[in-house]
């Protein structure tokens, strides 16, 4: 199984990357991916980013590489081979998100001395830009230093205790993991292996309230690496079936959960029936929805739903 990296690993593997293909012009997928010693799957996500990337945000300065499956094609890399000018405002936010990222609790030291090394050579290039970028500062949120601490444990191979907000019981929990690696399907999450559940978790770093890294050697089992191309939330047939009504109001549940089926209704509203690990979960989805929606099946569900939406509306109600 190809080695699971983290987030810095990865961008070390694509700035390496990019290298690569300059010097290898029509270059295999298969043997791009071998000499990295990653999968073809991995190899085709970096090649989905690479075009975002760049000299400047403007067109023509964007590195336009892309695959045909089989083979990988950069044509422009003589457009971004010159030597790169940086306009003042440029050299600031280059400075003060180095120095902000310098800051990050769990960063590796040898990546801080390296991105202080860097700082300095841009401190002497940028004259009076570097002054006025020395008057700005950022703090990141809590979000951040979850992150580094998370990417600092992947790396030294590190168990970490966290204490966990689960939106599905609305409570926090504590519970140890041996985590596996980091990515990104709209929020930034972390796959871990639960010692709390002995099994694989997903966590969603801004629901991270608290966390520590451990002493303790973080031994996940060899487990495979999902294939998140189609979206973190895949429902396996063997998933409970869940059936949901919703008004024209709802309509846009269909658009935002994978399902089934979603029948019309002659109201302008869906039938929509999907599946789901955990169906208690949607307790919280017929809360949002209201009046524009109910759960009809299972029935224990609905019933539960129903329940949760008259307490909520009897605390509403006792508040003065």
């Amino acid at each position: 199984m190809a080695a699971q990296a983290n987030a810095i690993d990865r961008t070390r593997r694509m700035l390496s990357l990019v290298t690569y293909l300059r010097e290898r012009p029509g270059a295999h997928v298969a043997d791009v991916a071998r000499a990295f010693g990653v999968s073809e799957a991995e190899l085709i996500s970096d090649l989905d980013v690479l075009p975002l990337c760049g000299t400047s945000f403007r067109g023509g300065d964007l590195l336009d590489i892309d695959t045909d499956g089989d083979r990988i094609w950069w044509h422009n890399p003589d457009d971004v081979a010159a030597p790169l000018r940086l306009a003042a405002d440029e050299a600031t936010a280059l400075l003060v998100a180095a120095r902000a990222v310098s800051t990050l609790p769990g960063l590796r030291e040898g990546d801080r001395q390296a991105l202080l090394r860097v700082t300095a050579k841009l401190e002497a290039a940028a004259g009076e830009a570097a002054a006025s970028s020395s008057r700005l500062s950022v703090t990141f949120e809590a979000e951040g230093g979850v992150f580094a601490d998370v990417d600092r444990a992947i790396s030294e191979r590190r168990r970490l205790w966290l204490r966990y907000y689960s939106p599905a019981r609305d409570e926090l929990t504590e519970r140890e993991v041996d985590p596996i690696r980091l990515f990104t399907v709209g929020h930034t999450y972390m796959e871990a292996w639960c010692r709390l559940s002995e099994d694989r978790r997903t966590f969603r770093l801004d629901r991270v309230a608290e966390i520590r890294v451990l002493d303790e050697v973080s031994a996940p089992p060899e487990i495979e690496v999902r294939d998140l191309s189609a979206g973190l939330v895949q429902p396996s047939a063997d998933d409970p079936e869940v059936v949901i009504e919703v008004g024209p109001g709802g309509r846009w549940v269909a658009e935002y959960y994978p399902h089934d089926s979603a029948e019309e209704l002659p109201d302008g509203g869906l039938r929509i029936t999907l599946r789901t690990p955990d169906p208690a979960s949607l307790r919280r989805l017929a809360l949002r929805l209201g009046r524009d929606g109910r759960i009809t099946a299972p029935a224990g569900l609905a019933d539960s739903a129903r329940a949760a939406a008259r307490d909520a509306l009897a605390a509403y109600e006792a508040q003065p």
